[in-house]
């Protein structure tokens, strides 16, 4: 009979990782600077609760996301398995899928007590039971900034001018952040003939654009069903872009009729009023077959691009109508949200320091030190941290010359012998 393993799992869950010592340093040293230059924006931290009602959860405002939620179990007497129809009688919460939607529940239950408009910053960890792959987990930390209350495009404009300094100063270059609006795409659809209730789908198959090319999108609405005339239509739309203000100015003259003037002189306005207030060195380009999943976006939407990754590193746009679901009355509000795990990841493939940290200095005793050595050494180490210096007092291993070589490979650049027979002074 094959004897019962009992050794637990050391490995974590699939789809979440162990952090170790040195992508921690970095993971602290991006928040903290986070921190600091949202705020010097006007940004306020926040926090939220990780569980969320599964009703908000579940409202049809994360799109593909939904599909995603890990689910929470009721708890006591409310769990009854027996009687238990539906998935709906075994849950009542679930671990939030994103930031934006705990922060619209937050400010509709907390908005008597802040300032309006509101310039969030919130922080935190979210689940997605999701495929993992580079860059994407299970468990993932997301930082947003969210500006709530301002109707103009002073908010995208903040938004866009305070993240992008943020990746300015932890060495980003020329990358690109790309716009579009949501209600160009919808003008869009529209002046090419396609009904409104397929414009979702049309824009599903518009987002594979970078994938499959123009002939692909155009074969693919074919083979949805599409009328030839409305897919050529459309398509002739997106020749010859080359992502200039000039772009957005052409398209609302073709779209007279379809597409508001006030969209996009807004836009012509955020792209022309970030490239003259910038600090980063970035690209601002207009978009038009950026889609973005969220179906709560009803304007403004952006994405960062960069070369070394492959994919988004960040994105947002407005959401007005989210909070009036929860008040009955409507609220501007726009966010953006950068994807740390992949700013981080990508900063640990460049072998990136963090700069001016502490000195590291580390003390490595000998077995069999006296009493008052020993003193001498923490009277030491007390007056180096006094100094703001990082120390770590350790017992010297018998292979000690491997024992220096990881030392410094933790960024240690002094490492002092303390030996038995020391009692005076430190070598």
């Amino acid at each position: 009979m094959k004897a019962q393993n009992n050794t637990l799992k050391k490995k974590p869950v699939t789809g979440m990782k162990d952090i170790l010592p040195a992508e921690m340093e970095i993971r602290d040293y991006v928040i903290g600077l986070i921190k600091e230059t949202y705020r010097m924006f006007g940004f306020s931290s926040i926090e939220t609760p990780c569980v969320e009602h599964i009703e908000n959860l579940s409202s049809k405002q994360g799109g593909e996301n939904e599909k995603l939620i890990f689910k929470i179990l009721k708890r006591g007497e409310k769990l009854n398995l027996e009687t238990a129809q539906t998935e709906g009688d075994l849950t009542d919460s679930g671990l939030r899928y994103d930031l934006t939607l705990p922060l619209s529940r937050y400010y509709a239950n907390n908005a008597n007590d802040l300032p309006s408009p509101f310039k969030a910053l919130q922080i935190g960890n979210v689940w997605r039971a999701d495929r993992p792959q580079r860059g994407r987990f299970r468990q993932f930390v997301q930082c947003d900034i969210d500006i709530l209350g301002e109707p103009t495009n002073l908010a995208e404009i903040e938004l866009i001018l305070a993240t992008t300094t943020l990746l300015g100063k932890l060495e980003f270059q020329n990358f690109t952040i790309r716009i579009n609006d949501r209600k160009i795409l919808k003008a869009m659809a529209a002046y090419s003939g396609f009904a409104e209730e397929d414009y979702d789908n049309v824009f599903i198959i518009l987002d594979k654009m970078d994938k499959i090319g123009l002939d692909g999108v155009a074969a693919e609405l074919k083979e949805n069903g599409y009328a030839a005339d409305s897919v050529d239509k459309y398509l002739k739309l997106f020749e010859h872009v080359s992502g200039s203000i000039a772009d957005v100015e052409r398209l609302k003259t073709t779209l007279d009729g379809y597409l508001d003037v006030e969209t996009a002189d807004g836009l012509a306005m955020i792209m022309s009023s970030v490239e003259a207030a910038k600090e980063a060195s970035f690209r601002i380009v207009f978009d038009p077959t950026l889609v973005r999943g969220m179906s709560y976006y009803t304007g403004t939407i952006f994405e960062i691009s960069m070369d070394e990754f492959g994919s988004s590193v960040g994105g947002g746009g407005r959401y007005d109508q989210m909070i009036g679901k929860f008040t009955g009355q409507e609220t501007c509000a726009c966010g953006f949200s950068i994807g740390f795990e992949r700013i981080v990841m990508l900063l640990l493939e460049r072998g990136y320091r963090v700069p001016g940290g502490r000195e590291k200095v580390a003390y490595l005793i000998e077995k069999g030190m006296s009493k008052e050595g020993m003193l001498k050494v923490l009277e030491a180490a007390k007056a180096a941290r006094a100094e703001g210096k990082q120390v770590l007092v350790a017992n010297m291993k018998k292979n000690k010359k491997f024992q220096k070589e990881q030392l410094e490979a933790e960024g240690y650049t002094t490492i002092r012998d303390c030996y038995a027979d020391f009692t005076n002074n430190l070598p």
